[in-house]
This record gives structure tokens, C-alpha cells and sequence, in this order.
């Protein structure tokens, strides 16, 4: 289930504000306003828009409202939900067969799961069943890295463009050495240029790719698990067993929290 990842626009939000506030308390609001350049801004900005869109095609360019839109939603990916639902279907399976699981699937969201477990019904080969499986991970992972792309190449063009800023006030200013008045403005493009670039890259784009990669990731090793379960299943394991296996995914902290729920529970039963 994604719900909204707050952590995107509060990390931006107090990043933007720390830049504020270093700026403000070094020469108050006067000193913040000299931070405004257009020029510099229509050089980053529009040179990085540029830069995209000579790099990517349109299809790409359309997906990055999408991509973008990715890094402000989560999805919680409950590994003991997953392990539990799996050692379920494991009891089902040996007790009355593979085909009973077809209305367990009814209650299933994730189409991965039900993709995995009909297979299994269909009595598909444990090693086809791997490699299809696979193949839609590798499928999946390479639509991800194409969508994240452009917000990669982002950090990557923004500081160059910022530089290319630089270049453009430093020779401007050479050019008018003769003309002081023309000093403060042309080496103000020539440095602000290079601080608007490392800004976005650096607070924005970057991280927004990291958090991207993360999330990908993430999806594979659930996934990965899933593909453990859907095996143990249609090998007919036993169900301990397979939960046991699966286990072995979770971290300490959560194991050692499922060890006290369980010792919880087997305290009021003999109460």
C-alpha cells in the first residue's frame, strides 16, 4: 500500500531553509536579495532543460512528472506480513492441494504474489518458475533505472550549467575591466550560477535519485523472498520449515520482536 513519504519534502524544505538562515544571519534580508539573480537562474534552469531534452526522447521526457511523483509516496513492505501469509498458503497447499490456493489469491493485492502461486497451481517446473519470475524482476529493475535516469542526469547537468555561468561572468566581466560598475553584477552571475547548480544537484536531484534506487532495491528483495516463498510452496515444504527459511530475511531487531509476541501469546494461553 504507497501513502505519502513526507521525509522528500521536509528534507528539500530544511535544506532550502539552512541555506536561509546561513545567508539572512550572515547579512539579514539585504543580503538575501543579492542571493536573487535572474540571469543566473535562466542559465542554470533553462541550460539544464536544454540539456535533457536533447539527451532523452519525448516518451522520457512525459515519465518524469511520474518519476518525480515516486519519490513523495512510500510503500510499506511488511516482510513478517509476507513470511506469515506464505506459511498460510504452505498449511493450505498440504492439506488439501496447490488448487485450493486459488481462492486464497482472491484476498492477494500484490500481482507478483498471484503470478508466483499460479504458476505453482499450474504445475510449472520449480526452475521455470525461477526464471520467470527473475525476468520480471530484471524487467522491472531496468524500467526503474530508465525512469530515475533523467533525474540522475539532472544532478549531473546542473552543477556543469552552473559552471557554465561562471564561464559566461568571468568573461564578462574581463571584458569591462575598464568599467567597474560592471564588476559586481557579472562576477555575481559568475558565482551565483555555480551555487544554484550545486544546489539542485545536491539538495534535490541527487537525493531524489538515491531515494529512488532505494526504493527499487527494496521492491527486489521483497520480491526475492516472494519468489523463496512461492518454491516452498509448490515443493510442498513444511510449513515451520518454510517460515523458518524465510526468516532468515528478517532483521534481528524484528526477529527478536516476533520471538516476544510469541512468548506473549504462549503466557495467556496457559494462563
Amino acid at each position: 500500500m504507497k501513502r505519502r513519504d513526507f521525509l522528500t519534502p521536509i528534507g528539500i524544505t530544511v535544506g532550502f531553509l539552512m541555506i536561509m538562515f546561513g545567508i539572512v544571519s550572515s547579512g539579514g534580508m539585504g543580503g538575501f536579495v543579492g542571493f536573487l539573480q535572474g540571469s543566473s537562474v535562466l542559465i542554470v534552469i533553462g541550460g539544464l532543460l536544454a540539456a535533457l531534452l536533447v539527451n532523452f526522447n519525448v516518451k522520457h521526457i512525459k515519465t518524469t512528472k511520474h518519476v518525480i511523483q515516486e519519490t513523495f509516496r512510500h510503500e510499506d513492505h511488511d516482510l513478517a506480513e509476507l513470511i506469515d501469509l506464505f506459511e498460510h498458503l504452505s498449511e493450505r497447499a498440504r492439506r488439501e492441494g496447490l488448487l485450493t490456493l486459488e481462492n486464497e489469491l482472491e484476498e492477494v493485492d500484490d500481482p507478483f504474489i498471484r503470478k508466483g502461486v499460479l504458476l505453482a497451481i499450474d504445475g510449472i517446473e520449480p526452475e521455470v518458475i525461477h526464471d520467470i519470475l527473475n525476468a520480471e524482476i530484471d524487467a522491472m529493475e531496468d524500467r526503474h533505472y530508465r525512469g530515475r535516469l533523467i533525474i540522475e542526469k539532472a544532478g549531473e547537468y546542473a552543477p556543469s550549467w552552473g559552471m557554465i555561468g561562471t564561464l559566461i561572468g568571468l568573461i564578462l566581466m574581463l571584458q569591462n575591466l575598464e568599467d567597474p560598475t560592471t564588476l559586481g553584477p557579472s562576477m555575481a552571475i559568475a558565482l551565483l550560477t555555480t551555487f544554484y547548480g550545486s544546489v539542485l544537484a545536491n539538495l534535490v536531484f541527487i537525493p531524489m535519485a538515491g531515494k529512488l534506487e532505494t526504493k527499487t532495491n527494496e521492491e527486489i528483495f521483497m520480491k526475492q523472498v516472494i519468489i523463496e516463498g512461492v518454491i516452498g510452496v509448490q515443493s510442498g515444504q513444511n510449513p515451520r520449515i518454510l517460515k523458518e527459511k524465510l526468516s532468515a530475511f528478517l532483521s534481528n531487531k524484528v526477529k527478536d520482536k516476533k520471538e516476544e509476541e510469541k512468548g506473549s501469546e504462549d503466557s495467556v494461553y496457559e494462563a
